[in-house]
């Protein structure tokens, strides 16, 4: 090696080729010895097999309702709120207070109006558009529907939340619920109702409401009484 080389860094070809000569030489294989099994169709295990070992293999184990006939089956037991006790609060659909009452209550009553306002509007634009070519007709009759039926069932869903409320507060104060009670809440709602347009619609109104209140108290206690007598015979 040169002065050159050793200031430069450069090796000398000899060295090279020492250096690269045992690098060169081949690195033996490492032997392979694993040698396969021989495929057996017979001890082939499948879908069945894979099954049987799983804690699931009964498809009717996978069902909600699975192992209630069990002892050992751990649950949560959630107890329904008592029903209203109050006399005479018993109605056509089991109730628990005033919120049933009044989702019960309003909803029919909002369904209901809904319907007859349909009605109302269907006869009107049919009558109107008598003799018409069928698409004015039509639109006719749509008009008549989306008036008629929102105006009419959103009217009384007003309604019946107004009786609802005062039906609750009035059975609340009395300790009772009873067919005065249906009516004075009726004539409440309805003058409520119209207690903007002056004292004889206000009276109109709560006339018509007490009126179809009176009609479902009666309508609800000859039902019912019937149903309770017939139970207690059975």
């Amino acid at each position: 090696m040169s002065i050159w080389d050793a200031l430069t860094g450069r090796k000398s070809s000899s060295q090279q080729s020492s250096s690269s000569t045992p690098s060169s030489a081949p690195t033996p294989a490492p032997a392979d010895t694993f040698t396969p099994a021989p495929f057996n169709p017979q001890d082939a295990q499948g879908v069945d097999s894979f099954l049987k070992s799983s804690a699931f293999a009964d498809p009717s184990l996978l069902h909600p309702l699975a192992g209630l006939d069990k002892d050992s089956l751990e649950y949560l037991s959630l107890e329904d709120s008592a029903l209203s006790d109050l006399p005479g609060a018993q109605s056509a659909i089991p109730s628990r207070g005033f919120s049933d009452d009044l989702c019960y209550g309003t909803g029919i009553t909002y369904l209901t109006a809904l319907s007859i306002g349909g009605a109302w509007g269907l006869q009107e634009g049919l009558r109107r558009s008598a003799g018409q070519p069928p698409k004015l007709r039509l639109n006719s009759v749509l008009n008549a529907v989306t008036r008629r039926g929102p105006f009419l069932g959103n009217s009384a869903g007003v309604v019946a939340i107004a009786y609802n409320c005062f039906n609750s507060g009035i059975g609340y104060v009395r300790g009772k619920h009873d067919s005065a009670n249906s009516i004075a809440a009726g004539a409440l709602s309805g003058m409520l109702f119209k207690s903007t347009r002056g004292l004889r619609p206000m009276l109109i109104s709560g006339g018509i409401v007490a009126s179809v209140a009176a009609a479902w108290a009666i309508t609800k206690k000859v039902f019912l009484s019937e149903g309770s007598e017939h139970e207690r015979h059975i």
